[in-house]
């Protein structure tokens, strides 16, 4: 078993809810593990978490609050995000980002599951693998493609 992710009671984002300015652009996947959220200026109401339709372009932003989210790389069809430098920054000091990866090996093999973890409060520095298959993002943790 994976040992838990340090992190305080984060409320998960809901549509129509405020988000910070600084989140403008990211997203995130909301526990119904269907719904996809972005953080953008709404007319007339600051910033607010909207819905995304899918499928969409892959998003370079990323935000985990707490539990992990899954999310498909560029394995798959209509990957969430694609391959390459990200840095996870912790939203609060507590906070430990942790990253599990899943890459394809070949048609039908995934390869065993490749975890990464930065310490409480500390940016995380990962390279997201090309043939990325799912990847859970964990830890209230802004994701940022370098």
């Amino acid at each position: 078993t994976a040992p838990a992710i340090a992190h305080a009671d984060v409320s998960p984002p809901e549509v129509g809810a405020v988000c910070a300015a600084e989140l403008d652009g990211a997203m995130t996947l909301l526990p119904d593990e269907t719904t996809y959220v972005t953080c953008g200026q709404q007319p007339f109401a600051g910033f607010a978490w909207a819905a995304v339709q899918t499928p969409f372009p892959p998003n370079d932003s990323w935000l985990s609050y707490g539990p992990a989210i899954t999310l498909h790389g560029q394995g798959m069809r209509n990957p969430n995000l694609s391959s390459g430098p990200w840095t996870a920054t912790p939203q609060d000091p507590e906070a430990t980002c942790r990253v599990t990866q899943t890459t394809v090996v070949e048609a039908g093999v995934l390869a065993a599951p490749e975890v990464s973890e930065g310490e409480p409060g500390q940016p995380l520095a990962v390279q997201m693998q090309p043939r990325l298959f799912y990847v859970e993002l964990a830890g209230n943790c802004l994701w940022v493609k370098d």
